[in-house]
């Protein structure tokens, strides 16, 4: 922990003023977001995250959003620090996975905040919003690609706006590299205006209680995290806690992919290495640095009993060794686009297998493991306008000695909600079939794995699909004797024929066809009464 010289530690009481404060900004900073997108990505699903930060980058408060954004966004805005001079008025943007993103379509807005007479920021906001389509060679930007530059439109750190005023030259650059113009144009606005409005509630915090105070009660907030980060981890047994799981496949070869965490306790520290996973992939599931950082926040998250201010300080006892050039710590020009949503998953799942030695009956069986990851788009020949459209798809959690686990339900690195039937078909050539649980998929025991749900997609327009998802050939597994959850599949069904597609897939759809998506299950937990 650094050192505080003469400052004045905060009270108890103000502390949890402070962090109910910063908390409700950045929670704030999402509602915008949300209410001034145009997508029904932002708009429904809330597949994006905000998050508050001190004058020197260190996240001192993150709303309640996805897990594998708030994890990753610091070393976006560190990027964003080192490469560009924020001033009054800037906004910079950046997606670039080797500079701090994730993947392409996740865009980070940063944003500094200046006070009376100072020369240097004081605060800085971000938020990460997952756009439906950043351009590359597939509608919805998730495809089956080998280099990131297949992927779509990447951008280093940059600045969108200067000084209050939009760079409309860049932004048309931008507009001109995607399938949906009016839609990015709309959810980049309603970005920037979600970091005005965290920009207007910081100010106004420090007016009322005195910028000295905020940013001592920023440090204090900080060191609390760390202190109970270290609390739950020394209440682990101390040793060397090894496990490893698999991605089914790259999508381009049928070759599984192993993940490997060796998790080391001692005292209040642990120590996370990845030595032994699978060198990067061919195809796009490599996840970089920050996915991974974000997966192994998440899983040490989980231990700690009390709610806990997710700030950076919950990393220092944490030490993460990722090899550079693994399918977790992947190099340039790697792939990314399923790192941040497949691969991320696998993470997690490896991470708390390793975590369930040390506290056996407090981690769950695995959850359905895998975003169920659906793009696709084309040319509506009702509305005259070309689409494109991204979802995620729940599944089953796993089950735990609390409890059955939760039927279809978005768990671990990702928190988004569904598209409501009603709002997908009112915006896209598509019609629901079926949408409902898919029961009896998890995972038996003494307590049972949640259930993963099906939904079939009717086509009313020529589309190119692109399907990537997992848990295809390796399930879910179960804790303490329960079961395996089941695996999923994807089913597409043209003129009364049916054929069963890959986890990680490209095709083109006609009028008419309809695809089937069945999520895994979760594993149970405990062996069965």
């Amino acid at each position: 922990m650094p050192p505080r010289g003469d400052a004045v530690k905060t009270g108890p009481v103000e502390l949890e003023l402070f962090r109910q404060l910063l908390v409700s900004i950045a929670e704030e900073m999402g509602v915008v977001l949300r209410r001034t997108s145009y997508s029904a990505n932002i708009k429904e699903r809330r597949d994006y995250s905000c998050a508050v930060y001190d004058g020197a980058g260190e996240a001192v408060a993150m709303g309640d959003h996805m897990p594998v954004h708030l994890g990753a966004m610091p070393m976006a805005v560190r990027a964003v620090r080192e490469r560009l001079a924020l001033g009054p008025g800037d906004a910079a943007l950046v997606n670039d996975p080797f500079q701090g993103g994730t993947h392409l379509p996740d865009i980070t807005a940063v944003s500094a905040v200046f006070l009376k007479d100072s020369g240097k920021p004081a605060f800085y906001l971000a938020n990460r919003a997952h756009h439906a389509d950043v351009g590359g060679m597939s509608p919805g930007s998730m495809p089956l690609a080998r280099e990131i530059y297949q992927e779509g439109l990447r951008l280093p750190p940059i600045l969108l706006v200067r000084g209050g005023r939009l760079d409309e030259y860049l932004m048309d650059l931008i507009l001109a590299n995607v399938r949906t113009p009016v839609e990015r144009r709309g959810d980049l606005m309603a970005q920037l205006a979600s970091l005005h409005r965290g920009e207007v509630r910081l100010r106004e915090l420090v007016r009322r209680r005195g910028l000295k105070p905020l940013q001592a009660a920023m440090r204090d907030l900080r060191d609390y995290s760390d202190r109970m980060m270290r609390a739950a981890i020394a209440d682990l047994g101390a040793g060397v806690y090894t496990f490893s799981d698999v991605l089914d496949s790259d999508g381009l070869t049928d070759t599984p992919l192993t993940v490997k965490a060796a998790v080391t306790i001692r005292g209040g520290e642990a120590t996370v290495d990845f030595r032994g996973s699978s060198p990067q992939a061919e195809g796009p599931v490599n996840a970089n640095l920050a996915v991974t950082t974000a997966a192994v926040l998440y899983c040490f998250r989980c231990l700690v009993r009390e709610t806990v201010p997710f700030t950076s300080g919950m990393l220092r006892a944490i030490r993460i060794l990722a090899p550079r050039g693994t399918v977790v710590n992947a190099l340039p020009p790697a792939a990314m686009a399923a790192g941040n949503v497949e691969t991320s998953q696998r993470i997690t799942d490896t991470v708390l297998g390793a975590l369930a030695q040390a506290a056996p009956d407090r981690i769950p069986a695995a959850s359905s493991g895998t975003m169920n990851n659906l793009s696709f788009g084309g040319r509506d020949p009702i509305r005259g306008k070309s689409f494109a459209y991204y979802e995620t798809l729940a599944g089953g959690m796993g089950a735990s000695a609390a409890g059955d686990g939760w039927n279809a339900v978005h768990t671990h690195m990702t928190n988004s909600w569904n598209t409501p039937i009603e709002a997908f078909e009112q915006q896209y050539p598509v019609r629901i079939r079926e949408y409902r649980v898919r029961r009896g998929s998890g995972g038996r025991g003494m307590h049972r794995g949640g259930s993963g749900l099906i939904r079939a997609f009717e086509f009313l327009a020529a589309a190119e699909v692109t399907l990537l998802s997992d848990r295809r050939r390796f399930p879910p597994y179960g804790l303490n004797h329960g079961s395996p959850g089941w695996l999923g599949r994807a089913v597409l069904v043209r003129a009364g024929k049916q054929r069963v597609l890959p986890a990680k897939h490209r095709f083109e759809v006609l009028p008419g066809d309809v695809l089937r998506i069945e999520t895994p299950g979760g594993g149970g937990w405990g062996a069965p009464e």
